[in-house]
């Protein structure tokens, strides 16, 4: 029996790649921004790519124009205090370091359980890195994880970005000639 947050990292790597079946059972209590949102995944879709834990993050999604390491966080509760597992810190700085080498922007992906609507959000790791491209104008919009006066993450899913929100604001820079 797989884990139970795999269930959650398999239903973000379906739903960036475009599988109608998964994106048909994420929309039913959408609200139709969302939904369209979504369904331009059908479109569009992500190339992603499981990474096994092997790399520090869970996914890796591959398109022309984006690509970024992500990595998968569930709970029945809106806040998560890295804190709580000093592996949790030492993960995120690692990807930080490895995202910032690569000119990169980590992602964090929150799925809170039990919600209606788009129940994903979105974040990235604090950095005054710059980043090259496209990538330096998403760092910008997606809210950072919040940092405690001891030096610790704590994602709070109120403040994250709707991942919907996130799909459709790449959807709108194409470059087309």
């Amino acid at each position: 029996m797989a884990p139970p947050g795999d269930i959650y990292e398999r239903e973000l790597k379906y739903l960036l790649a475009g599988d109608p079946k998964i994106i048909a059972k994420m929309i039913k209590t959408c609200d139709g921004i969302e939904k369209d949102a979504y369904n331009s995944m059908l479109r569009d879709p992500f190339l992603m790519i499981r990474a096994a834990g092997s790399l520090g993050v869970d996914l890796v999604a591959l398109r022309w124009d984006f690509s970024f390491p992500i990595e998968v966080k569930s709970s029945a509760e809106d806040t998560l205090h890295f804190s709580r597992n000093i592996r949790l810190g030492e993960q995120a700085d690692k990807m930080l370091d490895t995202c910032n080498r690569s000119h990169i922007i980590p992602i964090y992906a929150f799925r809170l359980k039990s919600v209606r609507g788009d129940p994903w959000r979105i974040f990235t790791i604090p950095s005054d890195e710059r980043l090259r491209g496209r990538s330096e104008l998403l760092k910008k919009r997606i809210p950072k994880l919040e940092m405690t006066p001891n030096g610790n993450y704590v994602m709070r899913w109120n403040d994250g970005m709707k991942l919907s929100n996130l799909i459709s604001y790449m959807g709108m820079s194409e470059y087309n000639e």
